[in-house]
């Protein structure tokens, strides 16, 4: 993504593509170890498109849990690892682009975005403009970016299927009013996965393409407890593979709403 979007943490270097069993994954860096903010959403199965989302902060005691958990909606055919923080385990399917999946792992935070001109939150924030694309075109060498046709051209962006501003594009569309990028497959390595955001849902569980989406309450809440500073972290997993991670990861013990 370009340099306000494309900002990989020095963690960020770990991610690798070849497969990794627990055991192995178990000797590597934790993922979480600079961070004080994490958001851990749930699903019951790889196939689920529906989740809970918890919050978590860290403190002199480990990881508490920071405000209730809440519905969200991942991708219409659930999830799949991604490349993030950790190994890709060889349990699972495996994200591809145009798959319908959400991206499973432990993954970055990055800028927050959206229709205004400003927002109240601690992560960098850029408004989208009518020419702002992020590109899903695997052969594009702006691939898996967000991108300004005005300073690429308007024959870079053609073909992809994500204008930033949908309001304008796709009939009033808000989901992308306020969102922030999660971000997976740092490398943009062509057809593992792109454009992968958290955004407000078009209406109540409405599945996304990849995304995790959720009310437009909800998302003001978390925009205004993230910050760049507390180097935050996004962890989606199925309930099982949460717990097969949580040690070697060491993952926040989840709430009563998760579990």
């Amino acid at each position: 993504m370009n340099r306000l979007f494309h900002r990989v943490v020095a963690a960020g270097l770990l991610a690798l593509l070849p497969q990794f069993p627990a055991a192995a994954l178990s000797k590597r860096l934790p993922p979480l170890v600079h961070s004080q903010q994490v958001v851990v959403v749930v699903t019951d199965t790889w196939d689920a498109s529906q989740g809970k989302l918890q919050a978590y902060t860290r403190d002199a005691k480990g990881w508490q849990s920071h405000g209730p958990a809440f519905d969200v909606a991942i991708g219409r055919a659930g999830s799949a690892w991604g490349l993030g923080l950790t190994g890709i385990p060889a349990n699972g399917p495996q994200k591809r682009e145009g798959d319908g999946r959400s991206p499973a792992g432990v993954f970055a935070i990055g800028s927050a975005f959206g229709y205004a001109g400003k927002a109240t939150t601690g992560l960098t924030y850029q408004q989208m403009q009518p020419t702002h694309y992020c590109m899903d075109v695997p052969a594009s060498p702006q691939y898996n970016q967000i991108v300004d046709a005005r300073e690429v051209g308007a024959g870079a962006v053609k073909g992809s299927t994500e204008p930033m501003r949908l309001d304008l594009h796709n009939k009033g569309d808000m989901r992308y009013r306020q969102g922030f990028v999660i971000a997976h497959n740092a490398f943009n390595d062509p057809g593992y996965g792109s454009c992968i955001f958290a955004h407000l849902w078009r209406q109540p569980g409405e599945a996304t393409a990849g995304c995790t989406a959720m009310t437009a309450a909800h998302m003001r809440t978390l925009l205004a407890w993230l910050s760049d500073e507390a180097q935050p972290r996004f962890v989606l997993l199925p309930r099982a593979q949460y717990h097969e991670y949580q040690g070697p990861w060491e993952l926040p013990e989840l709430t009563e709403a998760l579990r």
